[in-house]
């Protein structure tokens, strides 16, 4: 078994990633802000073990934060709804995710990948029973190293939908392990995708609500309480919703 790296702190000053997950908090609902996001945190604060100020973290467009994830939309997207899925502490490869970070991972990598993928094709879920409606195709890349292509040295996992019949699409080199084709992120649609990918969340975690019920959704968001609803137990679920269990759209 290889040794883990030496990623022991749980956030790097200069790491882009991490000054995005500081700045941004686990939030208390998944819907979206009702203003265009501005993520930058308050002047640079001097770092201690080298005297020079820590890096102001990047602007993100945030479409989930919980305690052990932050998910946005990468600036250089290879197609449209491009989403990074982050670790919030700082582990550089995926030997150094903790057991509690894993599973978070599992249990959202799903349905961040379907909101993403249903939001950038328009498509509704949610009618059906037991996720039977197709929402189109994606990837789901992890890189681990320089030489396995990782930019950044902090796990995360790209969701790169597949959408479309256009020939720009068809044309497009997929490669994403360091290559293919990128753009500089709209910030314009970015407001607008944001919007409907985390409204496309609340839809999912509603269709898991349904067919699996309210301790699957306790589980997913990892506290293990009920959850919302008729006969759950008080206070919200992570969706902006109280005890009554009606969403503030």
């Amino acid at each position: 078994m290889p040794p883990p790296s030496t990623s022991t702190h749980s956030s790097k000053p200069c790491c882009p990633f991490c000054a995005i997950a500081l700045a941004n908090p686990a939030s208390s609902t998944l819907l979206a802000p009702t203003s265009p996001p501005s993520f930058s945190s308050p002047s640079p604060t001097p770092n201690p073990t080298t005297s020079t100020p820590n890096p102001t973290p990047p602007t993100a467009h945030i479409v989930l934060s919980t305690p052990q994830l932050i998910a946005f939309l990468d600036h250089a997207p290879i197609s449209r709804g491009h989403v990074l899925v982050v670790v919030r502490e700082h582990r550089e490869k995926l030997g150094d995710v903790r057991v509690a970070e894993g599973e978070a991972v599992g249990r959202w990598l799903g349905v961040v990948s379907r909101a993403v993928v249903g939001a950038v094709a328009g498509v509704e879920r949610g009618g059906g029973e037991g996720g039977d409606v197709d929402v189109g195709d994606w990837n789901v890349v992890q890189n681990n190293g320089a030489r396995a292509a990782q930019v950044v040295p902090h796990v995360h996992f790209h969701i790169i939908p597949r959408v479309g019949d256009v020939p720009e699409v068809k044309a497009r080199s997929w490669t994403v392990f360091g290559k293919g084709q990128r753009e500089d992120l709209d910030e314009d649609d970015a407001v607008v995708l944001v919007k409907r990918i985390r409204e496309r969340l609340l839809v999912e975690v509603e269709g898991i609500r349904r067919r699996e019920g309210e301790e699957a959704v306790a589980r997913l968001f990892g506290d293990g309480r009920a959850v919302g609803g008729a006969g759950g137990g008080g206070g919200g679920d992570g969706l902006g919703r109280g005890s009554g269990g009606r969403s503030k759209l």
